[in-house]
């Protein structure tokens, strides 16, 4: 992943510079000097009533986080049972333990569960009737060289409309089936696993469609406080959207590949 997540990262960082610096598509807003003295004030006597309870609260919920980044980062467990440690260690050391109490900490994601849900429908009968088959047979007949930039570009573009965690399920699926009927070599195998997972990422910042994020902000009853609109998102993510894509692009056709090899050469992956 490195030879594409690298450069696109760095890249990343200069476009937010810059957006910042020159106040380019809706960025740069600086915040006003009586807004920042109201929450200010807001924050100085909201602290010093916190009681000894509170700040231990937030002394767990704070080690309650840096667990959640640490697992994830090392793959501690599955997904879905992360989170459940999550939920049940905040509920269990802050002493919530009314079932009211707990259900408000769901309300604000349930526009965002709603269209989860459709989102799995969707992917569900795209599966079933294997929608999917004919633009992965087509890129399968191409030659090995256009096979990633074309997983690449086909991944990115359905991201955008649908999510992205989904539609990459789909594809490595499919490039299983593949490399298991003996269509494609394992090294092509893992190349197309770059390919399909950048391919996913990058490019699905266009819309909020495709990260979870960005639609559960979208979602959220902070989007009307702030006028984050649907059409504000899409324009604010243009200059990201450009830039990672491009580079993204670049990287799986001309150093994926050789950087891999690179890699392998002095040890730091394994051969498969």
């Amino acid at each position: 992943m490195s030879p594409v997540t690298i450069p696109v990262f760095f890249a990343g960082l200069a476009v937010c510079y810059l957006v910042e610096r020159f106040k380019l598509f809706g960025y740069g807003a600086e915040l006003p000097e009586l807004v920042r003295k109201v929450l200010t004030d807001y924050d100085k006597k909201n602290s010093e009533k916190r009681t000894q309870q509170e700040k231990a609260q937030l002394l767990i919920q704070a080690l309650i986080g840096i667990w959640l980044i640490v697992a994830l980062a090392l793959h501690l467990a599955e997904v879905g049972i992360i989170g459940l440690s999550v939920i049940i260690l905040a509920t269990t050391f802050c002493g919530i333990t009314e079932e009211h109490a707990l259900g408000k900490a769901f309300e604000e994601a349930l526009p965002f569960t709603a269209l989860l849900t459709v989102f799995f429908s969707v992917v569900a009968v795209i599966i079933d009737q294997q929608l999917f088959g004919p633009i992965i047979q087509f890129v399968l007949q191409a030659s090995e060289s256009s096979q990633l930039s074309l997983f690449y570009l086909f991944n990115g573009l359905l991201s955008a409309i649908s999510d992205n965690v989904f539609v990459g399920t789909v594809y490595i699926s499919e490039a299983l089936s593949a490399l298991q009927e003996g269509l494609i070599s394992q090294s092509q195998y893992e190349h197309i696993g770059v390919a399909i997972n950048t391919g996913t990422n990058l490019p699905s910042v266009a819309t909020p469609n495709g990260q979870a994020a960005f639609l559960f902000l979208l979602t959220s009853a902070l989007s009307p406080l702030i006028r984050l609109s649907y059409g504000r998102m899409v324009m604010m993510a243009l200059p990201y959207t450009i830039v990672m894509t491009l580079l993204g692009l670049l990287a799986v056709e001309f150093w994926l590949v050789p950087m891999t090899h690179w890699l392998y050469e002095i040890g730091l992956i394994a051969i498969p």
